[in-house]
């Protein structure tokens, strides 16, 4: 039997907003008030985060020089390094309970990476795995950064939040101001630059949600609104 899905389409948010409803979320999880699997689809205004097993070192100017360049630095609770999101880029954090898929945290990590892996496949693009390197690659370039954060229900089931951000249209000149995920040895690249054209935004979207729903196996209710 398929499990119920919630996806929630919420537009542009700003990050700080867009931690607060996944954090908001995955508390009434966590304390057994909701039990509404929940997937977070939305994009970011220029925002670099550094994971909880990050460093600064990793980015490449000055915070204020970032700022007054229109970026927002923010220290985040997800496992990696450090990463970018903004506009043309999908990002979907995904607020589940893991029962349903075997309370295995490596297999939801691998399964949000397979979501991408078939979604890119649709339109002919071969991406892969890196082992000991999470997220989805192209070649040597990274298309796909993947970063969660689980926490435990007094049940020892866990509950998951931060997600994926897929490149698709998305300015990579402002990946330059860091070093992502702290690899300096690879690149990255988006879906409008494997394919050379612009990408609509809805149609990936949808796509998204279609492979997420094989991958884990879910019926997926839209809930269109804004932030």
């Amino acid at each position: 039997m398929a499990t119920p899905l919630v996806w929630r389409s919420l537009g542009v948010v700003p990050y700080d907003d867009a931690l607060d409803i996944q954090v908001n979320q995955a508390l009434r999880l966590l304390h057994l008030e909701d039990d509404a699997q929940t997937v977070f689809a939305l994009e970011h205004p220029r925002t670099i985060t550094i994971g909880r097993n990050g460093s600064e070192a990793n980015i490449l100017l000055p915070i204020d020089v970032l700022v007054r360049r229109g970026f927002e630095v923010r220290m985040v609770d997800r496992g990696g390094d450090v990463t970018y999101h903004g506009p043309g880029q999908w990002v979907l954090y995904p607020v589940l309970h893991l029962a349903p898929w075997g309370n295995d945290v490596a297999q939801f990590v691998r399964n949000l990476e397979e979501v991408v892996i078939r979604s890119l496949a649709e339109v002919g693009i071969e991406s892969r795995r890196v082992d000991d390197l999470p997220g989805v690659w192209v070649g040597d370039d990274k298309i796909c950064a993947v970063g969660a954060r689980v926490k435990k229900r007094p049940s020892g089931e866990f509950v998951t939040y931060h997600g994926i951000a897929l490149n698709v249209n998305t300015d990579l000149q402002d990946f330059e101001v860091i070093v992502p995920c702290g690899i300096r040895d690879r690149g990255v690249t988006s879906v409008a630059a494997v394919l050379g054209a612009p990408q609509d935004m809805k149609a990936w979207e949808d796509r998204l949600r279609r492979h997420f729903c094989e991958v884990f196996a879910c019926d997926a209710v839209l809930a269109e609104e804004t932030a």
